[in-house]
Formats: C-alpha cells, structure tokens, sequence
C-alpha cells in the first residue's frame, strides 16, 4: 500500500501579494527587496509559473547572492521541473547558509525522501523537530514518521505520528497512520479509536484508509461496517491498489 508522500512547505503566509511587477524599490531597502521578491517568487511556485519564479528570484540573487531563502526557492522550482541536481546543489546551499532554516531542511527532506532516499531524509527532519518556534513542526513529526516507516521502524514512526498529534490533534495523515500500525501490532481496541477519530476529521477517506477499515471490521465481525467501506473503496478508488487488495482476499475466501 502507499504511503502519502512528505509535505512541501510552500506558503508565504495568509497575506495578500500583489503580483504586480516592477513596484520594488530594491536601492531604498536591499533587505525588504529580496524578502518581497522571495515571497512573490513563492507564490508563483504555488501556482506552477516557474519562468516568473525564476526571474524573481534571479532578481533577489543579483541582490543577495547569499541569502538562503532564495536558494531555497529556486530549490523548489528546480524540484518541481525535473532538474533534480540543481534543486539537490540549491537545498545544499540554502542549509550551508543558514543551518536554521527549519523551512528549507524540511523541503529539502521531502525532496530526498521522492529519490527514496529515506535515511538522509530522516537525518534533516531530525533536526528540524528539535526547533520548538517552527510553525510547522507538527507536520514535520509527521514526515519523521513517514520516512521512519519506509525505515522498517515501526516504534520509531508511532512515537513521530503520536508528537504530531500531541500538538495537532486533528492530524489526519498521523491519525491514520496510527490506527495502521496499531492495527499491524494486533492491538485492535487503540486501532479502532484511532481510525474513527480519523474518520470524524477526514471529509473523505483515503483509499488506504477505507482499506484499513474494512480490515477493522472484518476483525471486530462487524459485517456491515466491513460491506460499507468495500462499497466505498469499490466506488471512489476502483484503480488503487488497495481496492486491488481488496479483491484478492474475497477470491482467497
């Protein structure tokens, strides 16, 4: 079954940007110039511009060639078109200059963990939950357990998933994973809790989490239950594997 893949933190914020061009007045504030230029490039990430992106940034650097958001931004545009050496040299680069940017080591952790490359991702993600200010420190405990899975550390990604949650309690992708590893260990009271506190935050069910849960009801001999979520999983997600999954068991019984 497949995992979700790490979460990217590309936002610039709640506030509005104007995207209007040529409005900065980079010789009256270097620093504010480079920090608006980011933020628009940012922006443009978000909406798949990269050309606009790119120029952006370029602008920023010919200002600050050594600023580390910027590096990173053009980490995630080289990411995001496929020019995976230079988003590795840009990733590098924005940490090197500036070890405490929990924001890129985090992006930078996402991107090793799409090469497969689970353990140096979980090297920067080890870092990045230490940094107690970092707003998105919940979702980083839950990309620590997400490569901890990949890791065969099944203890190792509960304890991950279980910090998340102790901070976002409505967490749906810790939830989940939770109730998955609960439910593996045989321990099916706390997979059952966990799953329907994930069913009560998810708007719709994952395709591994409606599989979970028809696994859940046919342990617990819950049939209807179990004919509900096969319903579903049949109806949303007739390509997945895990409906795919599904199947296989009806013909084994």
């Amino acid at each position: 079954m497949l995992l979700p893949a790490l979460a990217l933190v590309v936002a610039v914020g709640s506030g509005c940007i104007s995207t209007t061009e040529g409005g900065f007045t980079e010789e009256a504030s270097p620093t504010k110039a480079v920090e608006k230029r980011v933020a628009l490039a940012r922006q443009y990430i978000g909406e798949g511009n990269w050309a606009a992106a790119k120029r952006n940034l370029q602008l920023a650097y010919d200002i600050d060639p050594n600023n580390a958001g910027v590096h990173e931004a053009f980490a995630l545009v080289y990411q995001s078109t496929g020019e995976y050496e230079l988003a590795e040299e840009s990733f590098k680069k924005a940490i090197k200059l500036d070890p405490g940017l929990s924001r890129a080591r985090n992006n930078y952790a996402a991107f090793l963990f799409s090469q497969e490359r689970y353990k140096e991702a979980e090297k920067q993600l080890d870092y990045v939950v230490k940094d107690t200010l970092y707003s998105a420190r919940p979702r980083a405990f839950v990309n620590l357990g997400l490569c901890r899975q990949q890791l065969f550390d099944p203890q190792g990604a509960e304890e991950a998933f279980v910090r998340a949650l102790a901070m976002d309690r409505t967490n749906r992708i810790a939830l989940l994973e939770v109730a998955q590893i609960r439910f593996d260990a045989g321990d099916l009271k706390s997979a059952s809790a966990y799953y329907d506190t994930y069913k009560s935050v998810a708007h719709q069910q994952s395709a591994r989490g409606l599989w979970l849960g028809v696994r859940l009801a046919r342990a617990t001999g819950d049939r209807n239950a179990e004919g509900s979520y096969a319903l579903a999983l049949s109806n949303i997600y007739p390509d997945s594997a895990e409906y795919q999954a599904y199947l296989r068991t009806q013909r084994s019984d």
